[in-house]
């Protein structure tokens, strides 16, 4: 049986449809069934339109406390029949009932690999540090910013004349390779959170996916 998925964004959606694209893969083991704005002007609604997906606006401007915007967003969910949550570029932070309450069930893409590099300014600091590989993480979402249990990172080299753009823009790409094969891992059930670790299901081995592009 498909998984349904709902997908929350506040702006241009790319993440978001990288996973509907896979999503019309016949043997996709899931499915968008909504895409939740809390932005009006979300360039990622129109594509979702676009994919004949389902849309909701939800803005926290609408509410007096960040409860009960959570509120509304959790009835929402309930109501379609979502199973598993992910973020994609949904810039507001959840609190910590909600993500308690979805725990196993909600996962965010960050752009880097974490533990480095948590929070904003990413690639600026990734630069700064000279590091030589770069890249970006899913995770499920805990409580703690960008600490949550690792599904997957793929991870691209620094390059001589690199920029914050020319490194984003490397970074975004893997970014639509990782998170829909992390997804389909997810909804096959290949994987298994203990003990807020992430394991394979199947072997010893790591369900780690690491997608190195080359010079």
């Amino acid at each position: 049986m498909s998984l349904p998925v709902a997908v929350l964004i506040s702006g241009r959606g790319s993440n978001m449809q990288a996973l509907l694209k896979a999503c019309e893969k016949p043997a996709f083991p899931a499915h968008i069934a909504l895409v939740i704005s809390n932005n009006h002007d979300a360039h990622g609604l129109d594509i979702a339109k676009q994919y004949n997906v389902e849309t909701e606006i939800i803005s926290h401007k609408s509410y007096n406390s960040r409860a009960a915007f959570e509120t509304a967003l959790n009835q929402c969910l309930t109501a379609n029949g979502v199973k598993m949550v992910c973020l994609a570029g949904f810039m507001r932070l959840l609190g910590n009932d909600f993500v308690k309450n979805w725990y196993g069930r909600l996962v965010n893409i960050h752009p880097s690999l974490l533990p480095s590099f948590k929070g904003l300014d990413t690639h600026a600091r990734a630069l700064k540090n000279g590091v030589k590989l770069h890249g970006c993480t899913v995770h499920f979402v805990s409580p703690e910013i960008d600490e949550g249990p690792i599904i997957g990172q793929a991870a691209v080299p620094l390059r001589y004349g690199d920029d914050e753009a020319t490194l984003a823009a490397r970074v975004l790409e893997a970014e639509h390779q990782l998170y829909p094969a992390c997804l389909e891992s997810l909804a096959l059930g290949q994987i298994a959170l203990k003990n807020d670790r992430v394991f394979s299901k199947f072997s010893n081995a790591s369900p780690l996916k690491i997608l190195l592009n080359r010079e």
